[in-house]
Protein backbone atom coordinates (compact mmCIF):
# COMPACT_ATOMS: atom_id res chain seq x y z
CA UNK A 1 0.00 0.00 0.00
CA UNK A 2 2.85 2.37 0.94
CA UNK A 3 4.62 1.55 -2.31
CA UNK A 4 1.45 2.29 -4.26
CA UNK A 5 1.10 5.67 -2.53
CA UNK A 6 4.75 6.45 -3.21
CA UNK A 7 4.30 5.66 -6.89
CA UNK A 8 1.23 7.88 -7.02
CA UNK A 9 3.13 10.74 -5.36
CA UNK A 10 6.02 10.30 -7.77
CA UNK A 11 3.65 10.33 -10.74
CA UNK A 12 1.94 13.50 -9.50
CA UNK A 13 5.32 15.15 -9.00
CA UNK A 14 6.34 14.28 -12.54
CA UNK A 15 3.06 15.62 -13.89
CA UNK A 16 3.51 18.87 -11.93
CA UNK A 17 7.10 19.22 -13.11
CA UNK A 18 6.09 18.56 -16.71
CA UNK A 19 3.30 21.12 -16.49
CA UNK A 20 5.72 23.66 -15.03
CA UNK A 21 8.22 23.07 -17.82
CA UNK A 22 5.49 23.32 -20.44
CA UNK A 23 4.39 26.62 -18.95
CA UNK A 24 7.95 27.90 -19.10
CA UNK A 25 8.02 27.40 -22.84
CA UNK A 26 5.31 30.00 -23.35
CA UNK A 27 6.52 33.36 -24.60
CA UNK A 28 4.49 36.46 -23.82
CA UNK A 29 4.23 39.35 -26.23
CA UNK A 30 3.21 42.40 -24.18
CA UNK A 31 1.50 45.23 -26.04
CA UNK A 32 1.65 48.80 -24.80
CA UNK A 33 0.04 51.62 -26.72
CA UNK A 34 -3.18 53.47 -27.44
CA UNK A 35 -6.67 52.80 -28.81
CA UNK A 36 -5.48 51.74 -32.26
CA UNK A 37 -3.81 48.75 -30.58
CA UNK A 38 -6.17 48.18 -27.62
CA UNK A 39 -8.65 45.42 -26.86
CA UNK A 40 -12.20 46.66 -27.34
CA UNK A 41 -15.59 45.97 -25.81
CA UNK A 42 -17.54 43.37 -27.79
CA UNK A 43 -20.80 43.93 -25.92
CA UNK A 44 -23.77 43.80 -28.26
CA UNK A 45 -21.56 42.94 -31.22
CA UNK A 46 -19.58 46.18 -31.28
CA UNK A 47 -17.36 46.07 -34.38
CA UNK A 48 -14.42 48.26 -33.32
CA UNK A 49 -11.09 46.50 -32.77
CA UNK A 50 -7.51 47.46 -32.06
CA UNK A 51 -4.99 45.55 -34.11
CA UNK A 52 -3.47 44.17 -30.90
CA UNK A 53 -6.86 42.71 -29.98
CA UNK A 54 -6.69 40.29 -32.91
CA UNK A 55 -2.92 39.66 -32.88
CA UNK A 56 -3.18 36.33 -31.01
CA UNK A 57 -4.78 34.73 -34.06
CA UNK A 58 -1.50 35.15 -35.95
CA UNK A 59 0.70 33.20 -33.54
CA UNK A 60 1.06 29.59 -32.49
CA UNK A 61 -0.05 28.59 -29.03
CA UNK A 62 3.54 29.00 -27.82
CA UNK A 63 2.89 32.75 -27.83
CA UNK A 64 0.62 34.54 -25.36
CA UNK A 65 -0.45 38.05 -26.36
CA UNK A 66 -0.97 40.20 -23.26
CA UNK A 67 -2.43 43.45 -24.51
CA UNK A 68 -2.13 46.42 -22.13
CA UNK A 69 -2.84 49.13 -24.70
CA UNK A 70 -5.65 51.46 -23.59
CA UNK A 71 -7.80 54.04 -25.33
CA UNK A 72 -6.58 57.61 -24.99
CA UNK A 73 -3.20 56.84 -23.50
CA UNK A 74 0.04 58.51 -24.46
CA UNK A 75 3.51 57.38 -23.47
CA UNK A 76 3.26 59.86 -20.58
CA UNK A 77 -0.14 58.88 -19.19
CA UNK A 78 0.66 55.19 -19.59
CA UNK A 79 3.56 55.67 -17.19
CA UNK A 80 1.82 58.14 -14.85
CA UNK A 81 -1.18 55.85 -14.33
CA UNK A 82 1.04 52.95 -13.24
CA UNK A 83 0.25 50.86 -16.30
CA UNK A 84 3.89 50.43 -17.23
CA UNK A 85 4.76 49.26 -13.72
CA UNK A 86 2.05 46.59 -14.04
CA UNK A 87 3.60 45.33 -17.27
CA UNK A 88 7.09 45.32 -15.73
CA UNK A 89 5.85 43.17 -12.85
CA UNK A 90 4.76 40.47 -15.32
CA UNK A 91 7.72 40.39 -17.67
CA UNK A 92 10.00 37.36 -17.62
CA UNK A 93 13.23 36.79 -19.57
CA UNK A 94 12.63 35.97 -23.23
CA UNK A 95 9.34 37.87 -23.49
CA UNK A 96 8.69 40.67 -25.97
CA UNK A 97 7.30 44.17 -25.50
CA UNK A 98 5.73 45.89 -28.50
CA UNK A 99 5.71 49.68 -27.99
CA UNK A 100 3.51 51.92 -30.12
CA UNK A 101 2.53 55.45 -29.08
CA UNK A 102 2.02 58.75 -30.86
CA UNK A 103 -1.67 59.39 -31.46
CA UNK A 104 -2.25 60.84 -28.02
CA UNK A 105 1.25 62.21 -27.40
CA UNK A 106 0.37 64.71 -30.14
CA UNK A 107 -2.60 66.10 -28.22
CA UNK A 108 -2.21 69.34 -26.23
CA UNK A 109 -3.71 67.97 -22.99
CA UNK A 110 -1.03 68.43 -20.29
CA UNK A 111 -1.68 64.97 -18.82
CA UNK A 112 -0.89 63.34 -22.17
CA UNK A 113 1.29 65.65 -24.27
CA UNK A 114 4.94 64.91 -25.03
CA UNK A 115 7.35 66.46 -27.52
CA UNK A 116 9.31 64.60 -30.21
CA UNK A 117 13.04 64.76 -29.61
CA UNK A 118 12.71 65.28 -25.87
CA UNK A 119 9.94 63.92 -23.60
CA UNK A 120 8.48 61.50 -26.15
CA UNK A 121 11.92 60.05 -26.88
CA UNK A 122 12.68 59.85 -23.16
CA UNK A 123 9.55 57.82 -22.45
CA UNK A 124 10.24 55.43 -25.34
CA UNK A 125 13.82 55.01 -24.10
CA UNK A 126 12.53 54.23 -20.62
CA UNK A 127 10.25 51.49 -21.96
CA UNK A 128 13.16 49.95 -23.87
CA UNK A 129 15.74 50.12 -21.08
CA UNK A 130 13.47 48.85 -18.31
CA UNK A 131 12.15 45.99 -20.49
CA UNK A 132 15.72 44.96 -21.24
CA UNK A 133 16.63 45.05 -17.56
CA UNK A 134 14.09 42.29 -17.04
CA UNK A 135 15.39 40.21 -19.93
CA UNK A 136 12.64 41.12 -22.40
CA UNK A 137 13.03 42.04 -26.06
CA UNK A 138 11.53 45.44 -26.94
CA UNK A 139 10.15 46.24 -30.40
CA UNK A 140 9.44 49.87 -31.30
CA UNK A 141 6.75 50.98 -33.74
CA UNK A 142 5.45 54.32 -34.84
CA UNK A 143 1.73 55.11 -35.06
CA UNK A 144 -0.48 53.58 -37.73
CA UNK A 145 -1.83 56.02 -40.29
CA UNK A 146 -5.03 57.97 -39.98
CA UNK A 147 -7.30 57.81 -43.00
CA UNK A 148 -6.91 61.43 -44.14
CA UNK A 149 -7.49 62.25 -47.80
CA UNK A 150 -7.78 65.98 -47.00
CA UNK A 151 -4.91 68.39 -47.68
CA UNK A 152 -3.36 69.19 -44.27
CA UNK A 153 -2.36 72.58 -42.98
CA UNK A 154 0.24 73.27 -40.32
CA UNK A 155 -1.00 74.04 -36.81
CA UNK A 156 1.09 74.54 -33.66
CA UNK A 157 2.34 71.16 -32.50
CA UNK A 158 0.62 68.96 -35.05
CA UNK A 159 -0.92 68.78 -38.52
CA UNK A 160 -4.67 68.91 -39.18
CA UNK A 161 -6.94 69.11 -42.17
CA UNK A 162 -8.46 72.46 -42.94
CA UNK A 163 -12.23 72.93 -42.82
CA UNK A 164 -14.72 72.49 -45.65
CA UNK A 165 -12.47 70.34 -47.78
CA UNK A 166 -13.47 67.51 -50.11
CA UNK A 167 -11.46 64.31 -50.04
CA UNK A 168 -8.99 63.88 -52.84
CA UNK A 169 -6.97 60.90 -54.04
CA UNK A 170 -3.85 61.47 -51.95
CA UNK A 171 -3.47 60.19 -48.39
CA UNK A 172 -1.79 62.72 -46.08
CA UNK A 173 -0.24 61.71 -42.78
CA UNK A 174 -1.17 63.71 -39.68
CA UNK A 175 1.47 62.56 -37.18
CA UNK A 176 4.35 64.77 -38.27
CA UNK A 177 7.61 64.36 -36.38
CA UNK A 178 5.99 61.99 -33.86
CA UNK A 179 6.73 59.31 -36.43
CA UNK A 180 10.47 59.97 -36.17
CA UNK A 181 10.94 59.45 -32.43
CA UNK A 182 10.42 55.64 -32.36
CA UNK A 183 12.78 55.28 -35.35
CA UNK A 184 15.43 57.49 -33.77
CA UNK A 185 15.24 55.76 -30.38
CA UNK A 186 15.39 52.36 -32.04
CA UNK A 187 18.53 53.35 -33.92
CA UNK A 188 20.16 54.88 -30.85
CA UNK A 189 19.43 51.90 -28.57
CA UNK A 190 19.80 49.22 -31.24
CA UNK A 191 16.17 48.07 -30.98
CA UNK A 192 14.12 46.37 -33.73
CA UNK A 193 11.90 48.96 -35.40
CA UNK A 194 8.73 48.43 -37.42
CA UNK A 195 7.58 51.34 -39.56
CA UNK A 196 3.88 50.73 -38.93
CA UNK A 197 2.99 54.11 -40.37
CA UNK A 198 4.67 53.42 -43.71
CA UNK A 199 3.09 49.95 -43.89
CA UNK A 200 -0.42 51.21 -43.18
CA UNK A 201 0.05 54.32 -45.32
CA UNK A 202 0.80 52.12 -48.32
CA UNK A 203 -2.19 49.93 -47.49
CA UNK A 204 -4.68 52.80 -47.24
CA UNK A 205 -3.28 54.75 -50.20
CA UNK A 206 -3.36 51.59 -52.28
CA UNK A 207 -7.01 50.99 -51.47
CA UNK A 208 -7.97 54.59 -52.17
CA UNK A 209 -10.41 56.90 -50.49
CA UNK A 210 -13.51 54.73 -50.89
CA UNK A 211 -12.19 51.20 -50.44
CA UNK A 212 -10.10 52.25 -47.44
CA UNK A 213 -13.27 53.07 -45.52
CA UNK A 214 -13.77 49.30 -45.18
CA UNK A 215 -10.82 49.21 -42.77
CA UNK A 216 -12.10 51.90 -40.41
CA UNK A 217 -15.14 52.56 -38.29
CA UNK A 218 -17.25 53.89 -41.12
CA UNK A 219 -20.74 52.64 -40.33
CA UNK A 220 -23.95 53.68 -42.03
CA UNK A 221 -26.77 54.61 -39.62
CA UNK A 222 -29.17 51.77 -38.72
CA UNK A 223 -26.97 49.06 -40.23
CA UNK A 224 -25.14 47.80 -37.13
CA UNK A 225 -27.30 47.44 -33.99
CA UNK A 226 -24.37 48.25 -31.69
CA UNK A 227 -23.80 51.54 -33.59
CA UNK A 228 -27.37 52.68 -34.38
CA UNK A 229 -26.42 56.26 -35.26
CA UNK A 230 -23.58 55.14 -37.51
CA UNK A 231 -19.99 56.29 -37.38
CA UNK A 232 -17.46 58.25 -39.42
CA UNK A 233 -14.12 57.44 -37.84
CA UNK A 234 -10.82 57.65 -39.71
CA UNK A 235 -8.62 56.60 -36.78
CA UNK A 236 -10.07 53.40 -35.35
CA UNK A 237 -10.26 50.05 -37.12
CA UNK A 238 -13.15 47.66 -37.51
CA UNK A 239 -12.81 43.86 -37.31
CA UNK A 240 -11.71 43.51 -40.92
CA UNK A 241 -9.29 46.42 -40.72
CA UNK A 242 -7.72 45.20 -37.50
CA UNK A 243 -7.16 41.75 -38.99
CA UNK A 244 -5.60 43.19 -42.14
CA UNK A 245 -3.33 45.57 -40.22
CA UNK A 246 -2.32 42.93 -37.67
CA UNK A 247 -1.40 40.56 -40.50
CA UNK A 248 0.86 43.15 -42.08
CA UNK A 249 2.47 44.13 -38.80
CA UNK A 250 3.08 40.58 -37.61
CA UNK A 251 4.92 39.88 -40.86
CA UNK A 252 6.99 43.02 -40.32
CA UNK A 253 7.75 41.96 -36.74
CA UNK A 254 8.90 38.54 -37.93
CA UNK A 255 11.19 40.21 -40.43
CA UNK A 256 12.61 42.63 -37.85
CA UNK A 257 12.91 39.90 -35.21
CA UNK A 258 13.67 36.58 -36.98
CA UNK A 259 13.31 34.68 -33.69
CA UNK A 260 9.57 35.39 -33.82
CA UNK A 261 9.14 34.10 -37.36
CA UNK A 262 8.68 30.39 -36.44
CA UNK A 263 5.71 31.32 -34.25
CA UNK A 264 3.80 33.23 -36.93
CA UNK A 265 0.95 31.47 -38.71
CA UNK A 266 -1.68 32.65 -41.13
CA UNK A 267 -5.30 31.55 -41.53
CA UNK A 268 -8.00 32.76 -43.87
CA UNK A 269 -10.44 33.20 -40.99
CA UNK A 270 -10.17 33.16 -37.21
CA UNK A 271 -13.07 32.37 -34.88
CA UNK A 272 -12.89 33.66 -31.31
CA UNK A 273 -15.42 34.18 -28.55
CA UNK A 274 -13.42 37.14 -27.18
CA UNK A 275 -13.65 39.16 -30.38
CA UNK A 276 -10.04 38.53 -31.42
CA UNK A 277 -11.06 36.88 -34.69
CA UNK A 278 -13.10 37.55 -37.79
CA UNK A 279 -16.16 35.82 -36.35
CA UNK A 280 -17.69 34.84 -33.03
CA UNK A 281 -19.09 31.50 -34.26
CA UNK A 282 -17.72 28.68 -36.37
CA UNK A 283 -20.87 28.71 -38.48
CA UNK A 284 -20.23 32.32 -39.50
CA UNK A 285 -16.77 31.34 -40.70
CA UNK A 286 -18.13 28.37 -42.66
CA UNK A 287 -20.76 30.60 -44.26
CA UNK A 288 -18.01 32.98 -45.39
CA UNK A 289 -16.17 30.23 -47.31
CA UNK A 290 -16.77 30.59 -51.07
CA UNK A 291 -18.92 27.78 -52.45
CA UNK A 292 -17.01 25.11 -54.37
CA UNK A 293 -13.68 26.85 -53.97
CA UNK A 294 -11.45 24.62 -56.10
CA UNK A 295 -8.26 26.67 -56.47
CA UNK A 296 -7.26 26.73 -52.82
CA UNK A 297 -7.91 25.40 -49.33
CA UNK A 298 -9.71 27.67 -46.87
CA UNK A 299 -8.14 27.56 -43.40
CA UNK A 300 -10.19 28.42 -40.31
CA UNK A 301 -8.56 28.74 -36.90
CA UNK A 302 -10.83 28.25 -33.89
CA UNK A 303 -9.48 29.85 -30.73
CA UNK A 304 -10.06 28.46 -27.24
CA UNK A 305 -13.67 28.32 -26.11
CA UNK A 306 -16.83 26.22 -26.04
CA UNK A 307 -18.86 27.00 -29.16
CA UNK A 308 -22.37 25.87 -28.44
CA UNK A 309 -23.87 25.86 -31.89
CA UNK A 310 -25.41 23.35 -34.27
CA UNK A 311 -22.62 23.51 -36.81
CA UNK A 312 -23.49 22.54 -40.39
CA UNK A 313 -20.77 22.28 -43.04
CA UNK A 314 -22.68 21.98 -46.35
CA UNK A 315 -21.55 20.07 -49.40
CA UNK A 316 -20.62 23.29 -51.22
CA UNK A 317 -17.90 24.22 -48.67
CA UNK A 318 -15.19 22.03 -50.13
CA UNK A 319 -11.47 22.00 -49.26
CA UNK A 320 -11.79 23.50 -45.77
CA UNK A 321 -9.43 22.99 -42.83
CA UNK A 322 -10.69 23.55 -39.28
CA UNK A 323 -7.78 23.94 -36.87
CA UNK A 324 -8.55 24.23 -33.18
CA UNK A 325 -6.52 25.82 -30.43
CA UNK A 326 -6.18 23.86 -27.22
CA UNK A 327 -9.61 23.98 -25.59
CA UNK A 328 -11.63 24.60 -28.76
CA UNK A 329 -14.90 22.68 -28.43
CA UNK A 330 -17.93 22.31 -30.72
CA UNK A 331 -20.73 21.53 -28.29
CA UNK A 332 -24.41 20.64 -28.27
CA UNK A 333 -26.95 18.96 -26.01
CA UNK A 334 -29.67 17.67 -28.31
CA UNK A 335 -30.82 14.05 -28.19
CA UNK A 336 -33.04 11.76 -30.24
CA UNK A 337 -36.17 11.95 -28.06
CA UNK A 338 -35.92 15.70 -27.46
CA UNK A 339 -38.89 17.54 -28.99
CA UNK A 340 -38.21 19.87 -31.89
CA UNK A 341 -40.22 23.07 -32.44
CA UNK A 342 -43.12 21.01 -33.83
CA UNK A 343 -43.19 18.69 -30.84
CA UNK A 344 -41.69 15.80 -32.81
CA UNK A 345 -38.69 13.78 -31.68
CA UNK A 346 -35.44 15.10 -33.10
CA UNK A 347 -34.32 11.57 -34.03
CA UNK A 348 -30.77 10.25 -33.87
CA UNK A 349 -29.67 12.13 -36.98
CA UNK A 350 -31.28 15.33 -35.75
CA UNK A 351 -29.46 15.27 -32.42
CA UNK A 352 -25.93 15.97 -33.65
CA UNK A 353 -23.81 18.90 -32.49
CA UNK A 354 -22.00 19.04 -35.85
CA UNK A 355 -22.91 17.96 -39.39
CA UNK A 356 -20.23 17.45 -42.03
CA UNK A 357 -21.46 17.04 -45.61
CA UNK A 358 -18.54 18.67 -47.41
CA UNK A 359 -15.82 16.56 -49.05
CA UNK A 360 -12.10 17.04 -48.39
CA UNK A 361 -12.55 18.56 -44.94
CA UNK A 362 -9.62 18.40 -42.51
CA UNK A 363 -10.21 18.82 -38.78
CA UNK A 364 -7.30 19.15 -36.35
CA UNK A 365 -7.14 19.60 -32.57
CA UNK A 366 -10.90 19.97 -32.14
CA UNK A 367 -13.32 18.50 -29.63
CA UNK A 368 -16.81 17.52 -30.74
CA UNK A 369 -19.14 16.86 -27.83
CA UNK A 370 -22.73 16.15 -26.96
CA UNK A 371 -23.47 16.96 -23.32
CA UNK A 372 -27.06 15.66 -23.21
CA UNK A 373 -25.95 12.82 -20.95
CA UNK A 374 -27.35 9.30 -20.80
CA UNK A 375 -30.68 10.03 -22.41
CA UNK A 376 -30.41 7.66 -25.36
CA UNK A 377 -28.99 8.51 -28.76
CA UNK A 378 -27.15 11.85 -28.75
CA UNK A 379 -24.66 12.40 -31.57
CA UNK A 380 -21.58 14.58 -31.18
CA UNK A 381 -20.48 14.48 -34.83
CA UNK A 382 -22.36 13.38 -37.96
CA UNK A 383 -20.06 12.78 -40.93
CA UNK A 384 -21.49 12.39 -44.43
CA UNK A 385 -18.59 13.83 -46.41
CA UNK A 386 -16.09 11.89 -48.48
CA UNK A 387 -12.32 12.13 -47.95
CA UNK A 388 -12.65 13.67 -44.49
CA UNK A 389 -9.65 13.69 -42.14
CA UNK A 390 -9.60 14.08 -38.35
CA UNK A 391 -6.27 14.48 -36.56
CA UNK A 392 -5.85 14.89 -32.80
CA UNK A 393 -9.59 15.33 -32.31
CA UNK A 394 -11.85 14.24 -29.48
CA UNK A 395 -15.41 12.94 -29.74
CA UNK A 396 -17.25 13.02 -26.42
CA UNK A 397 -20.68 11.61 -25.70
CA UNK A 398 -22.54 8.52 -24.59
CA UNK A 399 -24.78 6.54 -26.89
CA UNK A 400 -24.12 7.08 -30.61
CA UNK A 401 -21.27 9.57 -30.18
CA UNK A 402 -19.77 9.39 -33.69
CA UNK A 403 -22.09 8.82 -36.66
CA UNK A 404 -20.21 7.90 -39.85
CA UNK A 405 -23.36 8.42 -41.87
CA UNK A 406 -22.23 8.72 -45.48
CA UNK A 407 -22.60 5.65 -47.66
CA UNK A 408 -19.65 5.12 -50.01
CA UNK A 409 -17.78 7.83 -48.11
CA UNK A 410 -14.30 7.55 -46.59
CA UNK A 411 -12.99 9.03 -43.37
CA UNK A 412 -9.62 8.87 -41.66
CA UNK A 413 -9.02 9.35 -37.91
CA UNK A 414 -5.49 9.74 -36.54
CA UNK A 415 -4.50 10.12 -32.88
CA UNK A 416 -8.11 10.75 -31.94
CA UNK A 417 -10.06 9.98 -28.77
CA UNK A 418 -13.62 8.64 -28.96
CA UNK A 419 -15.71 7.84 -25.90
CA UNK A 420 -19.20 6.57 -25.31
CA UNK A 421 -21.46 3.82 -24.01
CA UNK A 422 -23.50 1.96 -26.63
CA UNK A 423 -22.82 1.79 -30.38
CA UNK A 424 -20.79 4.96 -29.99
CA UNK A 425 -19.07 4.52 -33.34
CA UNK A 426 -21.73 3.63 -35.89
CA UNK A 427 -22.74 4.09 -39.51
CA UNK A 428 -22.22 3.18 -43.15
CA UNK A 429 -18.93 4.86 -44.05
CA UNK A 430 -15.55 3.28 -44.59
CA UNK A 431 -13.44 4.64 -41.75
CA UNK A 432 -9.89 3.98 -40.58
CA UNK A 433 -8.90 4.72 -36.98
CA UNK A 434 -5.11 4.91 -36.71
CA UNK A 435 -3.47 5.18 -33.27
CA UNK A 436 -6.72 6.22 -31.63
CA UNK A 437 -8.09 5.67 -28.13
CA UNK A 438 -11.55 4.11 -27.94
CA UNK A 439 -12.89 4.60 -24.42
CA UNK A 440 -15.97 2.83 -23.01
CA UNK A 441 -17.95 4.63 -20.31
CA UNK A 442 -20.23 1.67 -19.60
CA UNK A 443 -20.96 -1.83 -20.78
CA UNK A 444 -22.13 -1.92 -24.37
CA UNK A 445 -20.78 -2.04 -27.91
CA UNK A 446 -17.93 -0.10 -29.46
CA UNK A 447 -19.18 -0.17 -33.03
CA UNK A 448 -22.42 -0.71 -34.91
CA UNK A 449 -21.52 -0.83 -38.60
CA UNK A 450 -24.15 -0.63 -41.33
CA UNK A 451 -21.69 -1.17 -44.18
CA UNK A 452 -23.30 -1.38 -47.64
CA UNK A 453 -23.11 -4.83 -49.19
CA UNK A 454 -20.91 -3.68 -52.07
CA UNK A 455 -18.24 -2.09 -49.84
CA UNK A 456 -15.08 -4.09 -49.14
CA UNK A 457 -14.37 -2.31 -45.85
CA UNK A 458 -16.31 -0.78 -42.99
CA UNK A 459 -14.52 0.12 -39.76
CA UNK A 460 -10.82 -0.66 -39.48
CA UNK A 461 -8.93 0.04 -36.25
CA UNK A 462 -5.12 -0.02 -36.50
CA UNK A 463 -2.76 0.30 -33.53
CA UNK A 464 -5.55 1.61 -31.32
CA UNK A 465 -5.99 1.41 -27.54
CA UNK A 466 -9.30 0.14 -26.18
CA UNK A 467 -9.76 1.51 -22.66
CA UNK A 468 -12.60 1.86 -20.18
CA UNK A 469 -13.69 3.83 -17.16
CA UNK A 470 -13.12 2.24 -13.74
CA UNK A 471 -15.37 -0.75 -13.13
CA UNK A 472 -16.62 -1.01 -16.69
CA UNK A 473 -16.87 -4.53 -18.13
CA UNK A 474 -18.90 -6.56 -20.63
CA UNK A 475 -18.08 -4.56 -23.72
CA UNK A 476 -18.38 -6.02 -27.23
CA UNK A 477 -16.24 -4.95 -30.16
CA UNK A 478 -19.20 -4.70 -32.53
CA UNK A 479 -22.68 -5.75 -33.47
CA UNK A 480 -24.15 -5.52 -36.98
CA UNK A 481 -26.61 -2.65 -37.30
CA UNK A 482 -27.19 -3.77 -40.89
CA UNK A 483 -26.61 -7.30 -42.26
CA UNK A 484 -23.29 -6.58 -44.01
CA UNK A 485 -21.65 -4.58 -41.26
CA UNK A 486 -17.84 -4.81 -41.14
CA UNK A 487 -15.41 -4.11 -38.28
CA UNK A 488 -11.76 -5.15 -38.11
CA UNK A 489 -9.24 -4.62 -35.30
CA UNK A 490 -5.52 -4.86 -36.15
CA UNK A 491 -2.63 -4.65 -33.68
CA UNK A 492 -4.89 -3.07 -31.07
CA UNK A 493 -4.32 -3.13 -27.31
CA UNK A 494 -7.54 -4.29 -25.65
CA UNK A 495 -8.36 -3.82 -21.99
CA UNK A 496 -10.06 -6.48 -19.88
CA UNK A 497 -13.42 -4.78 -20.34
CA UNK A 498 -13.66 -6.48 -23.74
CA UNK A 499 -15.63 -9.71 -23.43
CA UNK A 500 -13.87 -12.95 -24.43
CA UNK A 501 -16.63 -13.63 -26.98
CA UNK A 502 -15.81 -10.26 -28.53
CA UNK A 503 -18.66 -9.95 -30.99
CA UNK A 504 -22.46 -9.85 -30.83
CA UNK A 505 -24.97 -10.74 -33.56
CA UNK A 506 -27.63 -8.22 -32.36
CA UNK A 507 -29.95 -11.23 -32.13
CA UNK A 508 -29.84 -11.46 -35.92
CA UNK A 509 -28.81 -15.04 -36.67
CA UNK A 510 -28.82 -14.40 -40.42
CA UNK A 511 -26.39 -11.50 -40.00
CA UNK A 512 -23.74 -13.93 -38.82
CA UNK A 513 -23.48 -15.15 -42.41
CA UNK A 514 -23.15 -11.71 -44.01
CA UNK A 515 -21.30 -9.46 -41.54
CA UNK A 516 -17.51 -9.47 -41.39
CA UNK A 517 -15.92 -9.10 -37.96
CA UNK A 518 -12.20 -9.83 -37.78
CA UNK A 519 -8.98 -9.36 -35.82
CA UNK A 520 -5.25 -9.60 -36.32
CA UNK A 521 -2.58 -9.89 -33.62
CA UNK A 522 -4.26 -7.81 -30.95
CA UNK A 523 -2.80 -7.66 -27.44
CA UNK A 524 -3.93 -7.07 -23.88
CA UNK A 525 -6.35 -8.77 -21.50
CA UNK A 526 -9.25 -8.27 -23.88
CA UNK A 527 -7.53 -9.88 -26.85
CA UNK A 528 -8.84 -13.45 -26.95
CA UNK A 529 -8.07 -16.51 -29.01
CA UNK A 530 -10.12 -17.83 -31.90
CA UNK A 531 -11.63 -20.47 -29.60
CA UNK A 532 -12.96 -17.84 -27.22
CA UNK A 533 -14.32 -15.46 -29.84
CA UNK A 534 -17.76 -15.71 -31.43
CA UNK A 535 -17.71 -18.45 -34.03
CA UNK A 536 -18.90 -16.16 -36.81
CA UNK A 537 -15.88 -13.85 -36.36
CA UNK A 538 -12.54 -14.22 -38.12
CA UNK A 539 -8.84 -14.15 -37.32
CA UNK A 540 -6.99 -12.70 -40.30
CA UNK A 541 -4.08 -14.80 -41.55
CA UNK A 542 -2.24 -11.79 -42.94
CA UNK A 543 -2.72 -8.09 -43.66
CA UNK A 544 -3.04 -8.32 -47.41
CA UNK A 545 -5.35 -5.54 -48.53
CA UNK A 546 -5.32 -3.84 -45.12
CA UNK A 547 -2.88 -0.99 -45.55
CA UNK A 548 -4.43 2.43 -44.96
CA UNK A 549 -3.79 3.36 -48.57
CA UNK A 550 -5.63 0.28 -49.86
CA UNK A 551 -8.59 0.59 -47.50
CA UNK A 552 -9.34 4.20 -48.40
CA UNK A 553 -8.20 4.31 -52.03
CA UNK A 554 -11.65 4.02 -53.58
CA UNK A 555 -11.78 4.74 -57.30
CA UNK A 556 -9.85 8.01 -57.07
CA UNK A 557 -6.79 6.71 -55.23
CA UNK A 558 -7.29 8.90 -52.15
CA UNK A 559 -4.45 8.59 -49.64
CA UNK A 560 -4.81 10.63 -46.42
CA UNK A 561 -1.18 9.89 -45.56
CA UNK A 562 0.15 11.61 -48.69
CA UNK A 563 1.74 15.00 -48.09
Amino acid sequence: MKMKKSLICLLMALITLTAFKEGEKKITVFMIGDSTMANKSITGGKPERGWGHVLGGFFTEDIIVDNHAVNGRSSKSFIDEGRWDKVLSRIKPGDYVVIQFGHNDEKPNPDRHTDPGTTFDANLSRFVNEARERGANPILMNAIVRRNFLTPCEQPGHIVASDNQVEGDTLYDTHGTYLDSPRNVAKKLNVPFVDANKITHELVQGLGREESKKLYMWVEPNTVPAVPKGSVDNTHLNIYGARVVAGLLVDAMAEAVPALAPYVRRFDFVVAKDGSGDFFTVQEAINAVPDFRKEGRTTIYIRKGVYKEKLIIPESKINVSLIGAEGAVISGDDYASKPNRFGENMSTSGSSSCYIYAPDLICENLTFENTAGRVGQAVACFVSGDRVIFRNCRFLGNQDTLYNFGKHCRQYFENCYIEGTVDFIFGSSTAVFNHCTIHSLSKGYLTAPSTPQDEAYGYVFIDCRLTAADGVEKVYLARPWRPYGKSVFIHCEMGDHILPVGWHNWNKKDAEKTCFFAEYENTGAGAATKKERAKFSHQLKNLKGYSIEEILAGEDGWNPLAK
